[in-house]
């Protein structure tokens, strides 16, 4: 399939990073009680083989769900383990959690968690797409970063992965994540080709020229 897109619609790409990211920022604002804010939101469009180094591999939370419909692929969150004792500490009404690790209630609480994050972020990716998009239940890890990928799996046949990453601080409350998106490319682009901006295509352009 052409990954060719109307110039003009490109920033369509820029207003799903920014509608979702927003979305995570307002829903940590009220799980925390203090502003949350996006930091940086970025596009890249990576070999694939690079994503691990992408995301580095220090020991973090991944909380991450799979797209059931277009465009497919995967929604993770990353955060620093002490971090995320501290937004389950929040959720949880600061009851006491485990002194090593997590306690059963800390990961339900992480799950819950992601899986307000998770909705509201897609919620502002339909938004723009103007679509129904299903996820599965989110999924916890705590590990490197390079077997949270892993253990993802699915990735597509395609050597170029598009990654929507996203940043987002409380700084109130000393808690910060990461966002990433890993979208089925060539059903992403189908989608953003579809929509009608009402104008005349006049000028295409690839993924590729973004590079």
């Amino acid at each position: 399939m052409s990954l060719q897109v109307d110039v003009r619609k490109l920033d369509l790409f820029n207003k799903m990073a920014k509608e979702g990211s927003d979305t995570v920022a307002d829903h940590l604002s009220q799980l925390t009680g203090v502003d949350a804010s996006v930091r940086t939101s970025q596009i890249n469009f990576l070999d694939i083989g690079d994503v691990k180094t992408h995301l580095g591999n220090d020991e973090r939370i991944g909380i991450y769900v799979e797209l059931t419909e277009a465009p497919g692929g995967y929604v993770l969150f990353v955060l620093d383990p002490d971090h995320g004792k501290r937004l389950a500490g929040q959720m949880m009404g600061g009851i006491q959690g485990a002194d090593e690790g997590f306690s059963e209630m800390e990961e339900s609480a992480l799950q819950e968690i992601g899986n307000i994050m998770t909705s509201g972020f897609i919620d502002g990716w339909a938004n723009v797409l103007d679509a129904t998009i299903d996820m599965t239940t989110p999924s916890l890890l705590v590990d490197d970063t390079a077997t949270i990928i892993d253990s993802m799996g699915g990735w597509p046949d395609s050597d170029l992965v598009f990654v929507v990453d996203s940043h987002i601080v409380a700084e109130g409350a000393d808690i910060d994540m990461t966002v990433y998106t890993f979208p089925q490319l060539e059903d992403l682009v189908a989608m953003i080709q579809d929509i009608d901006l009402d104008t005349d295509v006049a000028e295409d352009t690839t993924a590729s020229d973004l590079l």
